[in-house]
């Protein structure tokens, strides 16, 4: 995400901390590449010259030592965090509601409906049952195209392709949601903004009542996103959806411009697969453009690959202590959805920030290959092998090795990461939280603290 950006940020955070003297040249020079990286970023003028002149007076002051550069990189770290929304704003969903509602806007070519199926996977892996409901009578095929998707998610629809009036198919299907915890509805969107689109927002917030109101917004319209997040402000928009935070350069120009209206940023897009959605919290949103990493995005993300059943099934192992190399290879598998793997180190604390970060692409491309292999030497071996590796002896893995065609180095390997990944999961399942993405600061810092240096893939 902001690849460019993070890498600017990081860049100027690298050259503040190995500074000896911070004298005005260098901070003249560093400034220019942030103020040049935050203006690429499509970020204000007006907002990267606030920050470049607090970065210059904090440089001024007479603190000596690493103390002053300390806290420029905290200046640096809580003022994009302010410009990015100051605080994460979370929406707690109230079963009790039956359903609790999510009303979804936006203009044509945001990515509404797809977020929509999105939004109802994070939601259904997290425990919700969940529907979707189709309201867009304007769009073409966009009832087909919200029922294909909830079908691939494996979410319940309802649509009618017939019905022209978006108030008559709420009417026609109300009695039926009030058997989910959660109903997303998506509404029709238009080509521009248009008081016709407002006023029908309007009235169908009026007569459907929901808990939420989300404005989906795509990230590359950049400061533009600044009228749209106004004017759909006066329909009662309560949260916004950025979308396609992935593939576009002006992503820091979107959220900026949502922070401006006071329009809180609720979910970003960060990918085409429907797991590719996140919560967003601008302070670790920050930490990772900072290449300092975001545990509780990496653990969310972790969450949403890997299917509800599979998850318990491997918690209550790993809880009577009984983690499989079975088990192993069902989170290998989870761990290659979750995309390429240089992007997830970008999550890992610290990995962003060491000197091979550039050569990252080439070492997890081979990476990803090992883990091939593990799977063909699991396949390889016994049901009690796989169930209790320690039974595992030298004689034994030249036998898989045979049988594999994986040499018998990888499956040492994989042996001795496995044993990891149990100690791991085992310290894991003992804080509260992790199971459902749901964790705090301070149990991610014992994490990160306890295997940040072990777990180097």
């Amino acid at each position: 995400m902001l690849e460019k950006f993070g890498q600017a940020l990081k860049n100027a955070v690298t050259k503040i901390a190995s500074s000896i003297f911070l004298d005005t040249r260098e901070m003249d020079t560093i400034c220019q590449e942030l103020k040049r990286s935050m203006l690429e970023a499509d970020i204000s003028i007006e907002i990267a010259n606030s920050l470049i002149e607090k970065i210059k007076q904090q440089a001024k002051k007479d603190v000596k030592g690493l103390d002053k550069k300390e806290q420029i990189i905290k200046l640096i770290h809580d003022e994009l965090t302010n410009i990015l929304g100051k605080k994460q704003y979370e929406v707690k969903i109230d079963k009790k509601a039956k359903p609790y509602k999510i009303m979804m806007a936006g203009l044509y070519g945001a990515g509404k409906t797809t977020t929509i199926s999105k939004l109802a996977l994070y939601y259904t892996k997290r425990g919700f049952k969940t529907c979707v409901l189709g309201l867009d009578v304007h769009r073409p095929a966009a009832p087909e195209q919200l029922e294909q998707l909830a079908e691939k998610i494996k979410v319940q629809s309802f649509i009618d392709k017939s019905e022209k009036n978006p108030l008559t198919i709420y009417e026609k299907f109300k009695d039926k949601i009030k058997k989910f915890d959660l109903c997303i509805i998506d509404t029709a969107g238009r080509d521009a903004l248009s008081t016709d689109l407002i006023d029908e927002i309007k009235s169908l917030k009026s007569e459907i009542k929901p808990e939420q109101t989300f404005l989906v917004i795509a990230a590359d319209i950049g400061q533009a996103a600044k009228q749209q997040a106004k004017t759909f402000n006066e329909a009662g928009i309560t949260g916004v959806i950025v979308t396609r935070l992935d593939g576009t350069a002006k992503g820091g120009g979107a959220l900026a411009s949502c922070a401006e209206t006071n329009s809180h940023v609720i979910f970003v897009g960060t990918g085409e697969k429907s797991q590719d959605i996140e919560t967003f919290d601008p302070s670790a949103f920050v930490s990772r453009l900072l290449g300092m990493g975001d545990l509780k995005a990496l653990i969310e993300k972790a969450s949403m690959v890997m299917e509800e059943k599979d998850r318990e099934k491997i918690e209550a192992n790993i809880k009577e202590g009984k983690f499989t190399l079975i088990d192993f290879c069902e989170q290998i598998k989870a761990m290659q959805k979750m995309g390429p793997l240089d992007k997830v180190a970008g999550m890992i604390p610290g990995l962003g920030n060491l000197p091979m970060s550039k050569k990252l692409p080439e070492v997890f491309n081979i990476q990803e290959e090992k883990m091939k292999k593990w799977r063909y030497a699991i396949d390889s071996m016994t049901q009690a092998e796989r169930e209790d590796p320690d039974l595992i002896d030298s004689n034994r893995i030249a036998r898989i090795s045979k049988g594999s065609k994986v040499s018998t180095a990888d499956i040492r390997d994989l042996i001795k990461q496995y044993r990891l990944v149990k100690e791991f999961s085992s310290s894991a399942s003992q804080m509260s939280g992790l199971g459902t993405g749901q964790i705090d600061q301070k149990t991610l810092q014992k994490l990160a603290k306890k295997f940040g240096r072990k777990m180097m893939f």
